[in-house]
């Protein structure tokens, strides 16, 4: 607490199930007091800190607050104040703080986006128009300092490598945790068996072959959720819960499976459902579908 913080300068990173956010200041103010810890789980509209504002605490959260004030400021620099907030909600976080880098008013800046929103090619052209930002490359290979000898470099990589780091898992990760805890409570076993697959060579080929969809691929993998779709179907004991406290086994009659997935934001489980239902090109389609979407983070519809 008591810290300046300058105008669009990074206040804190918010992970949600979906994404990581960064939250702005949209003062230039002093910090007086923060509500929560780094790792805490926030509920959406709760108030994350307070900035002083010309000596009057004002809540700071990612939603649109008239500021209430003392008495102590004008009229007129209330209603620039409210012109600000009108610039930002036309401009990412990213935006503004590359006008701010260039000192540019995003109020003479003409917005290109939707509903007049400003881009960052907008702020970059208003700057090349007004002399403001030299159109350079950004490399320079000159300005590349020599780097130390082997000895300081070592030095500093076991500085840095061969120290204890402890992080906290945030929202997504937490969830994965959890699920796959609670799936190691399952008992697996594993079956070996090789078998001829010439065949199944000359149904990809022909289900490609007949394919008319280009955001479609026929790969082996649709076969194989199928195959063990109707091996569940003749040995349904396979497909069941088991409730510990009464000793019941429940037999399931649709055939929920889950495919792992490598995403950037690391390992995702999707959930094909009623697979006994589907054909082999219903589950091409739905797999491809899923992908899609774990590719870009909508995991709620995963599952």
């Amino acid at each position: 607490m008591g810290d300046h913080v300058e105008e669009y300068e990074p206040l804190c990173e918010v992970q949600s199930d979906k994404a990581t956010i960064e939250i702005t200041s949209r003062y230039k103010e002093k910090v007086s007091k923060i509500l929560h810890a780094p790792g805490d789980i926030i509920k959406v509209g709760e108030t994350l800190l307070q900035l002083v504002v010309d000596d009057s605490a004002v809540p700071f959260n990612d939603s649109d607050a008239l500021v209430v004030s003392d008495g102590s400021k004008s009229d007129e620099h209330k209603l620039e104040l409210r012109k600000s907030h009108a610039n930002d909600n036309l401009s990412t976080p990213a935006v503004r703080s590359l006008a701010k880098q260039h000192g540019i008013d995003l109020a003479d800046v003409t917005g290109s986006g939707k509903h007049g929103r400003i881009l960052k090619e907008d702020v970059l052209k208003y700057g090349l128009e007004k002399g403001i930002i030299d159109d350079k490359p950004a490399f320079n290979p000159t300005s590349i300092e020599p780097m130390s000898g082997p000895e300081e470099q070592l030095q500093e990589m076991a500085e840095s490598l061969y120290h204890d780091k402890i992080f906290s898992l945030r929202a997504y990760q937490r969830a994965m945790v959890k699920s796959m805890t609670a799936a190691a409570s399952v008992p697996h076993f594993l079956y070996v068996e090789e078998i001829n697959c010439d065949g199944l060579m000359k149904l990809k080929s022909a289900f490609q072959k007949e394919n008319t969809d280009p955001d479609i691929k026929f790969t082996f993998l649709p076969v194989l959720i199928k195959s063990l779709s109707m091996a569940l179907t003749t040995h349904p004991l396979v497909n069941n819960t088991f409730n510990l406290e009464n000793y019941e086994v429940t037999l399931k009659g649709s055939h929920y499976i889950g495919i792992a997935m490598a995403t950037p934001s690391g390992l995702v489980v999707a959930n094909i459902k009623n697979v006994q239902s589907l054909s082999i090109l219903e589950i091409t389609k739905e797999l491809s579908r899923l992908i899609k979407l774990a590719m870009a983070k909508n995991r709620d519809k995963l599952s």
